[in-house]
């Protein structure tokens, strides 16, 4: 582990588009600054994700100074939606979780986002993480609060258990589907030199100045299976982490991380497993 670094740093602004790579990001309680603060809900106030729209893989999100968002898909019109006032909440249903988000002012928002999709939606802003979503208190410490990432504040990947991932499909029965992209595992955080899983026994961990807590290893689900360059669908990698990666009752790939502190993580940080 002396020479693990940080590879690379993924935000999404809004959960299930594409985000940019940063060379450096502030961490804040709730995981990485601007990520996952922006959702679309459907009529009925579910958070809309890439299981049940992989066409979301198409459109993205780069954040912009003070909070806002930049949208842009094949053949639409980019958009630029400001960080709404708080003058009202809307009910969030995300998972198992019921939350309160402010919606985009902009009725232009959420047109653009059901033009995108084909289907109606809106586009809400997670204006308080610090009070609107704790996280899963199986797993939480108390006060710990979340984003609308799907549990937890952040997700980190190695490159070497991509890599013996991918030669384990390699010699599978949907060869033709791999490798696959690190893209298609959403992280937040990538690490490189490590040896392959190491991270099956890690505890704590710090990234450069920031230390994180393991809150749990990452179950995977279908939407790593979508390419995210075509929003089409496969069975890998999950056919092959069925296989191999069948741990505590999940498919696993990744680890799930809370911020024990606040900081800039930069890449090329050193990455230093702790007792």
């Amino acid at each position: 582990m002396g020479n693990a670094r940080l590879r690379s740093i993924h935000v999404h602004p809004v959960k299930a588009l594409r985000g940019p790579a940063l060379r450096e990001c502030a961490v804040e309680p709730w995981g990485l600054a601007g990520d996952r603060r922006w959702a679309l809900i459907d009529d009925g106030g579910r958070v809309v994700t890439q299981r049940r729209q992989p066409r979301l893989a198409l459109a993205a999100a780069e954040p912009l100074p003070g909070g806002g968002v930049r949208l842009s898909a094949p053949g639409m019109r980019p958009l630029t939606v400001p960080v709404p006032r708080p003058a009202g909440t809307v009910p969030v249903e995300i998972f198992r979780d019921r939350i309160e988000a402010v919606p985009a002012e902009d009725a232009a928002a959420h047109a653009w986002c059901s033009a995108c999709l084909g289907t109606g939606v809106r586009l809400v802003h997670l204006d308080d993480p610090a009070v609107r979503r704790p996280v899963d208190p199986q797993y939480a410490l108390p006060g710990e609060t979340v984003s609308f990432a799907d549990g937890y504040p952040l997700l980190l990947t190695t490159t070497a258990s991509l890599d013996a991932l991918n030669s384990l499909i390699a010699q599978g029965r949907h060869a033709d589907e791999g490798p696959v992209p690190m893209n298609r595992f959403r992280p937040g955080v990538v690490v490189a030199g490590t040896a392959a899983w190491a991270e099956d026994g890690w505890s704590r961990v710090t990234i450069g100045e920031v230390a994180f807590r393991v809150a749990k290893r990452c179950g995977r689900c279908v939407v790593t299976t979508t390419d995210q360059g075509t929003a089409e669908r496969g069975r890998e990698p999950l056919h092959t982490l069925g296989l191999h990666r069948r741990l505590d009752g999940a498919l696993v790939f990744g680890l799930n991380l809370v911020p024990c502190s606040r900081g800039t993580i930069r890449v090329g940080d050193p990455v230093t497993v702790l007792p």
